[in-house]
């Protein structure tokens, strides 16, 4: 809702500003420049309804083709939409036909604006989400050029049966049960004020920097969200795959260091006891039969509601690590049914 919000300000800021430099100065008055606000939101929204269409699981046919081959059609079908919104807002707010010299000075106008800006913005785009639009923040704005030790949670989550999944369905349905499940859990991860640090095979690595302001039951939320999303495509995966998929996740919070790293190709990357505690927790799952594992250091900043049960399973000696950790395994309440 927000962006919307935003891009509609914007739009009313540039028609005006398109009135006062583009048009003629007789012109401006206060009822066409409410004209122009008028035309200049609509094109902002009708462009930002095509962005909503290609970010949407709906443009997946355009999504197979090269990304160049992407960007052009979404630039082309976004001037075609903008186009036809912008001949389509003359008319009707000034109630009169086409006129000649609308269509030779300015329709051209706006339609090259239009294209030029839906390739870099598309652009812009593409990069944020190749790498992470708060990484790529980040990475312009070099907060972490210098190492910088931030307190953490981690979301590490695995999919079952990865192996004997790829040995009967073979690498490419693999693939596209993975690139599938990591589309529609992407979604419920954004709500809960998650970032997607790295996909490492069939494991997705989630990231929230601790923030007080925020309600911290969010972490917990997110790994049921998930759980939410693949049940509602259950039917969708059993028809196109044979299977739905099943996850186990380690939950941790605690210190690490941040910094850039690499030269021919940066990224940011986090070191520290907190991403290894967080791997053996969701590695414990399986050993203890569990679904989602979380530790100690977690469970102190979340208060769980009374529909989610914590067992303590004690203190674990995980794979590869000296000191023991105290592991609790979280799972939703059963609900009693009256025969």
């Amino acid at each position: 809702m927000a962006p919307t919000v935003v891009l509609a300000v914007v739009g009313l800021l540039a028609g005006c500003a398109y009135r006062h430099f583009a048009n003629d100065p007789g012109e401006a008055t206060l009822a066409n420049y409410l004209r122009s606000s008028v035309h200049g939101m609509g094109l902002a929204l009708s462009g930002w309804a095509v962005h909503l269409y290609f970010t949407s699981g709906s443009s997946e046919w355009v999504r197979r083709w090269p990304l160049v081959v992407e960007l052009v059609v979404q630039s082309v079908i976004m001037a075609i939409v903008v186009a036809t919104v912008a001949i389509g807002l003359e008319a009707a707010l000034y109630g009169h036909r086409i006129e000649v010299a609308w269509l030779v000075d300015h329709f051209p106008r706006i339609v090259g604006i239009t294209f030029g800006m839906s390739v870099l913005l598309g652009a812009a785009f593409e990069l944020s989400r190749l790498i992470g639009s708060r990484v790529l923040l980040n990475v312009i704005l070099g907060r972490y050029r210098r190492p910088t030790r931030e307190e953490r949670v981690f979301l590490f989550l695995d999919l079952v049966g990865s192996t004997s999944l790829a040995e009967s369905m073979g690498e490419l349905r693999m693939h596209d049960l993975l690139t599938r499940f990591f589309f529609d859990i992407d979604e419920a991860i954004l709500a809960h004020g998650g970032e997607v640090h790295a996909y490492v095979g069939d494991e997705v690595i989630v990231t929230w920097r601790l923030a007080a302001k925020m309600s911290e039951r969010r972490y917990l939320d997110c790994f049921f969200a998930i759980q939410d999303r693949i049940a509602e495509k259950a039917d969708s995966y059993r028809r196109e795959f044979g299977v739905v998929p099943l996850f186990r996740a380690g939950l941790h919070a605690g210190s690490v260091v941040i910094s850039e790293c690499g030269d021919s190709r940066r990224q940011i990357a986090y070191f520290g006891d907190t991403m290894n505690v967080t791997a053996r927790l969701q590695e414990h799952c399986k050993d203890v039969g569990r679904a989602l594992l979380v530790s100690a250091d977690l469970l102190r900043l979340v208060r769980p509601n009374s529909d989610l049960v914590v067992e303590a399973l004690g203190p674990t000696q995980l794979r590869g690590r000296a000191a023991a950790v105290e592991v609790f395994a979280v799972e939703r309440r059963r609900r009693s049914t009256n025969a």
